[in-house]
């Protein structure tokens, strides 16, 4: 009975993990509803992607698209009414990140602001862990 109940308590945690695994802050919002209006999306229907890739300063980098459709093995989660797919392999990179816009004097762009990186570079684009 209890690894049974153990293993309800981490269905649940992990459950939990999905929901919440990116955020998307108010002004990253109005600015993915922008751009994929641009772009021949729906923000209502389609997804911006996130992913990880190697490269950048600092060994990884951040990987933001558009899509229409699921893939094999993403993840699905919403936030603030964006909808977000990330794949099996960016998955545990990205867990709590919040995506945000700057449109400050410092440059203009998306901002990853993920509680896993330990070293991120100077213009944020690349991080590691």
């Amino acid at each position: 009975m209890v690894i049974h109940d153990l293993y309800c308590i981490f269905a649940l945690y992990l459950e939990l993990i999905y929901f919440i695994m990116i955020k998307v802050s108010e002004t990253a919002k109005k600015k993915v509803i922008e751009l994929m209006a641009d772009d021949g999306y729906n923000a209502a229907t389609d997804y911006i992607r996130v992913g990880v890739k190697s490269g950048g300063c600092s060994g990884l980098s951040y990987d933001l698209k558009f899509d229409k459709e699921q893939q094999e093995g993403d993840k699905v989660f919403e936030d603030n009414g964006v909808k977000i797919i990330v794949d099996k392999k960016s998955f545990l990179y990205l867990i709590g990140t919040t995506l945000e816009y700057s449109g400050g004097l410092n440059g203009t762009g998306f901002v990853f602001n993920n509680p896993n990186a330990n070293r991120t570079c100077g213009c944020g684009e690349s991080f590691s862990l």
